[in-house]
């Protein structure tokens, strides 16, 4: 697969995954865990999948700065250049904002994906050959493109993206222009979503050329473009991470979704289907996780279930674990935490992180 040098990748890696807790801690988050047991983690998954179409010298990757050396020891032979370090969490628009400068300190003519460090590609050929089609058309038009997950269910724990109908791009006709964007719906209107046809789930996977992202960011948020365009110059430089230091300092936590995908003309969507998953909740890496005749996802060489279904567990190896009598639940064990939860009600799994933190202390976050 011959590999564009304007083509450029650049991986988000600083989120904390807390509702993996407690698995996913601050100092260790989801991103750097071998989740699935395949022998890989989430990060090296990603940066895997994407060296098969980049130069290795075009992929960055975006993190928090104590996360640095979790990189560096999982992605063996990257530079320190290639990781861009967050001194705070300001979301993906800064973060963006960031990489764009970086970049364009290289090449002006650059066409970029950007895409979260953590989620499962099941049919990486066609994820990659549905990349090179969302460059090729980022090179050729002023667009601002997403990839859309065509549902599989009413599910309220996706944003949403409703296309229009019409051929905009004769070389593949699964690329349509974006009507809206819409963030998690209740279940009634994921189910209207659904039934409707033209609503794909929001993947958060991003492709554009430099000129057309930087000329969103001068259009709809103009003080982060600001703030990062006085860094020219500091890119790539020793004061490089001073000045981004007082950048974050003072930088707006927002979105790209909300600070300008939902509010630009010319953004348009390419409906895939991939084997896609976020991975976001362990609800999700329950559907992907291999089962027992009872519908139970286990991890650890000495559980044993008794009247029990549904359920996941993820134990450390050497505990010996009796479960009965549960059904759709989550029963995980890390370090100094054990958690039991039932699947209905895992969003709440953020909450017992904020309620552990003041009642109990960063120790067990």
């Amino acid at each position: 697969m011959k590999k564009s040098n304007h083509h450029f990748c650049v991986i988000m890696a600083g989120g904390v995954g807390s509702r993996f807790w407690p698995m996913s801690r601050t100092s260790h988050p989801k991103q750097f865990i071998d989740i699935l047991g395949t022998g890989e983690t989430l990060i090296q998954q990603t940066y895997r999948r994407f060296i098969k179409i980049m130069n290795t010298e075009n992929i960055y990757i975006v993190t928090n700065e104590a996360y640095k050396s979790l990189v560096k020891e999982q992605i063996p032979g990257i530079s320190d250049e290639q990781i861009l370090c967050e001194p705070a969490r300001r979301n993906t628009a800064p973060c963006i904002a960031y990489a764009n400068y970086r970049i364009l300190a290289r090449d002006p003519e650059a066409c970029v994906v950007v895409a979260p460090s953590d989620h499962i590609i099941l049919k990486e050929e066609i994820f990659l050959e549905n990349i090179l089609t969302a460059l090729q058309a980022a090179g050729k038009h002023d667009w601002l493109l997403t990839l859309g997950i065509r549902p599989s269910r009413p599910d309220t724990g996706y944003g949403y993206i409703q296309f229009e109908e019409g051929t905009v791009y004769p070389k593949d006709p699964h690329l349509k222009k974006v009507k809206t964007f819409t963030e998690k719906p209740d279940i009634g209107l994921a189910t209207t979503f659904i039934k409707c046809g033209d609503f794909l789930w929001n993947a958060g996977i991003f492709v554009w050329s430099l000129k057309s992202i930087m000329k969103a960011f001068s259009d709809f948020l103009p003080e982060i473009n600001i703030l990062f365009r006085k860094g020219i110059g500091q890119y790539g430089t020793p004061g490089e991470s001073a000045f981004i230091k007082e950048a974050y300092g003072v930088c707006k936590s927002i979105s790209i979704d909300y600070g300008i995908m939902e509010k630009a003309s010319d953004v348009y969507v390419l409906a895939v289907d991939f084997g896609w998953s976020d991975l976001g909740t362990w609800g999700s890496l329950y559907e992907n996780r291999s089962k027992d005749e009872n519908g139970n996802a286990v991890v650890g060489k000495n559980v044993m279930l008794c009247e029990s279904s549904n359920c996941i567990v993820n134990m450390p190896q050497d505990k010996l674990v009796v479960l009965e009598g549960l059904n759709d639940y989550i029963v995980v064990e890390s370090e100094n935490v054990l958690l039991v939860c039932k699947k209905s009600d895992e969003q709440q799994i953020r909450q017992f992180v904020n309620d552990v933190r003041l009642e109990k202390g960063e120790k067990y976050i």
